[in-house]
């Protein structure tokens, strides 16, 4: 007898917190919370500086060059790696990914800034590809952004340019 006259309440309390956690009670359902989707980072949104950099003084040194990208716009991703080519006169070479690099995914807000950075080797005038522009491209992006390269002769090896490119690394 004792155990029916409190099921009774017990029931009657889950009953009510129920109904009250389901919405206003007229069928509308509460709605769930959106998820903000950032699109990909395209270059019409985004700034870019190169420099400065650490060139190579002399031929065999290694030198940086440092390319910031700051978002100006809306919420935006890179996923992949950057690509680089240098250019010379009518010819072109890709620049290969640092071997340490990572493609993991980057969101940049308004104002948010990553560095890529071109490692190179300086090669003799006449040993290598001497680049008179480089261009960067996003991934998954069709549009490139070229600058001027006014680093010196990249050095050879195995007969491509002896340099690297970093993945995106954040910024401030």
């Amino acid at each position: 007898m004792r155990a029916t006259a409190l099921l009774a309440p017990v029931a009657a309390l889950t009953a009510a917190l129920l109904l009250t956690s389901c919405g206003d009670g007229d069928g509308e359902k509460e709605a769930a919370p959106k998820k903000s989707a950032a699109g990909a980072c395209a270059f019409d949104g985004l700034e870019m500086k190169v420099g400065p950099a650490n060139a190579a003084p002399a031929a065999g040194d290694s030198g940086n060059v440092p390319v910031t990208l700051t978002n100006k716009g809306a919420k935006c991703t890179l996923e992949g790696l950057p690509s680089v080519t240098l250019k010379a006169d009518g010819t072109s070479a890709e620049v290969p990914p640092d071997p340490a690099a990572t493609g993991e995914k980057r969101t940049l807000a308004e104002g948010g800034s990553v560095t890529v950075i071109i490692t190179y080797v300086r090669g003799e005038e006449g040993g290598g590809p001497a680049a008179r522009s480089a261009e960067l491209g996003l991934p998954g992006a069709d549009a490139t952004r070229d600058f001027p390269w006014s680093y010196g002769v990249v050095a050879l090896k195995d007969g491509k340019p002896d340099a690297t490119v970093s993945g995106f690394q954040q910024g401030d």
